[in-house]
């Protein structure tokens, strides 16, 4: 029961800060937690949302939506402290600098990217959380609008 309605507040906060035009879901099951990412530009999210967490909406920003849920505790939200880099094909690094939204019993964790059209950046996420280490690792393409 908590699993659906944590998925039911997941989905309504996607709906929420996102548009129909986002890409899907992504998660990663890392030890004994289930980690949904995403990334996207900042101008899917709706300005009054951007406003109220402090980000930047450009075509030339984007967002990095990360959330850790707890396998052994039936899904639950995990608070959780990240860290961690962008990297593009060419080298060029930029550090990840997230920050923790609650909504009800979701917790989920924003950071932005700067990114040039057709870009191709490696994140690597480190997440510390119930005394566990792990490293989350994907790649996304970012597309100008």
């Amino acid at each position: 029961m908590y699993r659906s309605r944590l998925l039911s507040t997941i989905l309504l906060m996607s709906t929420l800060l996102f548009s129909a035009t986002t890409n899907a879901e992504q998660y990663k099951s890392l030890g004994s937690f289930e980690v949904h990412y995403i990334a996207l530009p900042s101008t899917f999210i709706q300005a009054d949302t951007a406003s109220k967490y402090k980000i930047k909406r450009s075509e030339n920003n984007g967002l990095i939506n990360i959330s850790i849920l707890d396998k052994k505790d039936g899904n639950k939200a995990v608070k959780s402290v990240l860290n961690g880099t962008g990297k593009n094909l060419i080298g060029q690094t930029h550090q990840l600098n997230f920050i923790e939204v609650k909504e009800g019993d979701a917790i989920y964790y924003l950071a932005e990217y700067p990114f040039t059209n057709e870009e191709i950046v490696n994140f690597t996420i480190n997440i510390n959380a119930n005394n566990e280490s792990k490293t989350l690792k994907f790649q996304h393409k970012f597309y100008v609008e």
